[in-house]
Parts: structure tokens; C-alpha cells; sequence
């Protein structure tokens, strides 16, 4: 499928996009292609987007998001360049299943469908232990 990279370690993956604690809602890459990433992220207790145990649908479209914004930074990473700041530029759809609660360990696909000019569309799946929880397609914009 591409290069294996499976990291769990914080500080590298943090290295890779933007955002800072408390706003990190990555914590992992399983997989990398130019057009897939697999991103991983645990729900914490500390998590800004973490309300009465149950992590919000703003967390998971924050998550979907920086997920993507991983895949970028992780593909600068590797042709020895800075990553370039982005933003969401348009959510096409969001839909969530179920929201995950403390504990829970999302796992999102980032599908890259067309990439042109610095605006990426994406489809993105987050799955809780194999279980579509959630599906996305937003197009992303880099600075």
C-alpha cells in the first residue's frame, strides 16, 4: 500500500501539522501513500472537545481534519521541506455514526481523491475497533 510508518511517537507526529496542545487531535500514522494515510488518536480525559465522557462531533471533524493535514505534513516531511499551514476549506458531508467516548482509539483513512493548486479533496473513514463510526469529504487549502 505504500511506505510503513507506524508511529506512535507524540512529539514527531506533533512535528508534522500545525496545531498545538491542547488543540492535537492526532497522535499516530499506521500507514502512508501519496494518496492514503492512516492516522490514530485516543480520547483523553484533558481533551478540550470532551464533554460528560463523550467526545464531540466537532473533535471528530477537528481529528478528520488534522488527519489530513498529517498526510500533507508527513509528505513535506519526507522531501525534507517545512509542511504549510492549511485549513478546511469546505465540508462537503460529515456524517457520525455514534460519538466515542474516554478511552476510545479512532483510527481514520484519509483517501485522497484530487489534489490541484494547493486545494486537496478528501474522503476520510474513522472507525472505532473496525466500526465506521464516522465518514467526511472535505476539500482542504493550503496557505
Amino acid at each position: 500500500m505504500g511506505i510503513s510508518v507506524p508511529t506512535n511517537d507524540k512529539n514527531f507526529v506533533e512535528s508534522l501539522i500545525p496545531q498545538k496542545f491542547p488543540f492535537v487531535m492526532v497522535s499516530g500514522i499506521s500507514e502512508y501513500s501519496d494518496e492514503n494515510l492512516v492516522s490514530g488518536f485516543e480520547i483523553k480525559e484533558d481533551n478540550i472537545f470532551v464533554h460528560e465522557g463523550v467526545f464531540q462531533a466537532s473533535g471528530l471533524i477537528e481529528h478528520q481534519a488534522q488527519s489530513v493535514a498529517l498526510h500533507t505534513g508527513y509528505k513535506f516531511y519526507l522531501l525534507g521541506k517545512e509542511a504549510p499551514t492549511g485549513y478546511i476549506g469546505a465540508i462537503k458531508t460529515f456524517e457520525a455514526e455514534t460519538l466515542p467516548k474516554l478511552g476510545d482509539h479512532l483510527v481514520s483513512e484519509v483517501k485522497i481523491i484530487n489534489e490541484m493548486m494547493g486545494v486537496t479533496l478528501v474522503e476520510i473513514i474513522t472507525k472505532i475497533n473496525g466500526q465506521i463510526i464516522a465518514k467526511s469529504e472535505m476539500k482542504t487549502v493550503v496557505k
